[in-house]
């Protein structure tokens, strides 16, 4: 994989269709739920009290780190999400390099100042690979996407008395193998690890968790700034 900044040239095809689909499927995960059909009376419990934890939801903040493992290299990042229904999310990177991607639910912009380049793309068309705007629109649910949600006893928590699930989203298994969620005792979701078919990894995890917030429509817009070159497309597949 290569990092998110080089989804912005044009060598970063695939990695754009990444930087979409692993940001929609942390997104869609934070506020839709973990509502599932499944087997085990254990992953049942533990799913229906996510779902009901998150679908009550009308934003949520939170800083996150993101690890990336594969091809060959290892990076970290970090910064702040917040997320608003419907359909807003606003991911702004700090370290180790500023850049943001945001989407008002129209359109979804990503953008590296030190690169002073802006791409923008329809946010339907990252719906098109089932993002989870369509979530939090709630026009699906993630019953539905989530296949073979059970418990993943051989994946060890961050924090003690965690429990972790894992599950293959059926939309996305052709670039997805696996999903593994960590939820806390409070059934909030506080680590995502996206194990992708080409061996790579990206971890997510969520801290200082802020939830029903006033946050502002106006976050979730975004104006180029003077002298930035923008584009049009690229994020989409």
């Amino acid at each position: 994989m290569v990092t998110h900044e080089k989804a912005l040239t044009d060598k970063g095809g695939r990695l754009k269709v990444r930087l979409a689909t692993l940001i929609s499927l942390v997104s869609l995960l934070l506020l839709a739920g973990v509502a599932t059909c499944v087997d085990s009376p254990g992953v049942k419990t533990i799913a229906a009290a996510v779902d009901a934890h998150y679908n009550h939801l009308r934003s949520l903040q939170a800083e996150f780190t993101e690890m990336y493992s594969g091809a060959g290299m290892e990076r970290t990042e970090s910064g702040t999400l917040l997320l608003k229904k419907p359909s807003k999310m606003r991911w702004d990177y700090r370290s180790p390099r500023e850049k943001v991607f945001v989407s008002d639910g129209k359109d979804a912009w990503f953008y590296v100042p030190s690169d002073r380049q802006a791409r923008k793309t329809s946010a339907r068309k990252l719906e098109d690979i089932r993002s989870p705007l369509a979530f939090l629109l709630g026009k699906t649910r993630l019953e539905k996407e989530l296949r073979g949600l059970s418990l993943a006893p051989d994946v060890a928590p961050v924090q003690a008395g965690d429990v972790v699930l894992r599950g293959v989203p059926q939309a996305l298994a052709d670039r997805v193998s696996e999903i593994l969620l960590e939820i806390s005792p409070d059934h909030q979701i506080v680590r995502i690890i996206i194990q992708e078919v080409d061996g790579s990894d990206t971890e997510y995890r969520f801290t200082e968790m802020k939830e029903d917030v006033s946050i502002t429509d106006g976050r979730f817009h975004f104006k180029p700034p003077a002298g930035t070159e923008t584009i049009d497309g690229g994020l989409e597949p």
